[in-house]
């Protein structure tokens, strides 16, 4: 198993503990709130173990691989995927496709992770990958990150009038939910991710761009860092933490806490 440092209570989901998030706690209302106004009919996508190391013995040969569900009946139905797989990540399509298979639309997004920032403490990415911490992160990082994403947000605003901040469980995911810029051209979405990256925003490019299709679904489990990727505005991330925010910590380690403090631990 890999081992990631993380900042004080986040650590790796078990699958007990992500069989209990998906079968009691995923709200498949907010999902479906979340999707009528980006892309119907999505294709989702999972990652069952590909960087925490925790994966039902049975995939252990796909624990790595990106595993698509295009064929479902409705969102009951990808629950009982979700339940079944139990991944570490789950994702959807941001493309709209006609019934060809052609992609007329791509909903747009901007991607922040604390990976992209220098760290006061821990460095840039190339010294973390050189420790085998690439997706490590600390405290210090996670607050400079969400510093940044309320920066960006304040620049994207002089062009986008309708966007939604999710945190994403390690950073956070400016959607833009406006069709206008759902159609821009793969030339139109390179031109202003570079652009931003000129002015200092360490955005990952490929997301913006459309080279990269998935993002990590609302209301789903993190399980590298055991959080609700949960939308939010502008305004909460003021005082946002989600090392202790209720909306963003899941039940089991509510729970757990709980049975800590009661046995006096």
């Amino acid at each position: 198993m890999k081992k990631y440092n993380l900042p004080s209570g986040m650590r790796y989901s078990t699958l007990d503990e992500r069989a209990e998030f998906y079968k009691d706690e995923f709200d498949i209302d907010k999902v479906r709130e979340w999707l009528k106004d980006v892309v119907a009919n999505p294709v989702f996508a999972v990652i069952i173990g590909r960087h925490t190391g925790v994966y039902p013995e049975v995939y252990r040969e796909d624990a790595s691989a990106t595993i698509l569900i295009d064929e479902y009946k409705d969102l009951n139905d990808v629950k009982e995927q979700f339940l079944e797989f139990l991944p570490e990540a789950v994702y959807y399509d941001r493309n709209v496709y006609d019934e060809e298979g052609k992609v007329l639309r791509q909903e747009m997004a901007f991607d922040l992770d604390p990976e992209n920032l220098t760290c006061p403490i821990h460095g840039g990415l190339e010294e973390k990958m050189k420790r085998g911490q690439g997706l490590g992160f600390c405290k210090v990082e996670l607050k400079m990150v969400m510093d940044e994403t309320i920066r960006l947000y304040e620049d994207l605003e002089t062009m986008f009038s309708r966007m939604r901040i999710v945190y994403s469980g390690r950073g956070f995911h400016i959607h833009v939910l406006e069709e206008d810029a759902s159609k821009w051209s793969y030339d139109e979405r390179r031109k202003i991710a570079l652009d931003l990256k000129a002015k200092g925003f360490p955005i990952d490019e490929w997301v913006t761009s459309g080279g990269m299709r998935l993002i990590r679904l609302p209301y789903s489990l993190h399980g590298m860092v055991s959080r609700i990727v949960t939308p939010l505005k502008v305004d909460d991330l003021k005082d946002f933490n989600p090392i202790v925010d209720e909306r963003c910590v899941p039940k089991f380690l509510k729970s757990t806490a709980s049975r800590s403090s009661q046995s006096g631990l």
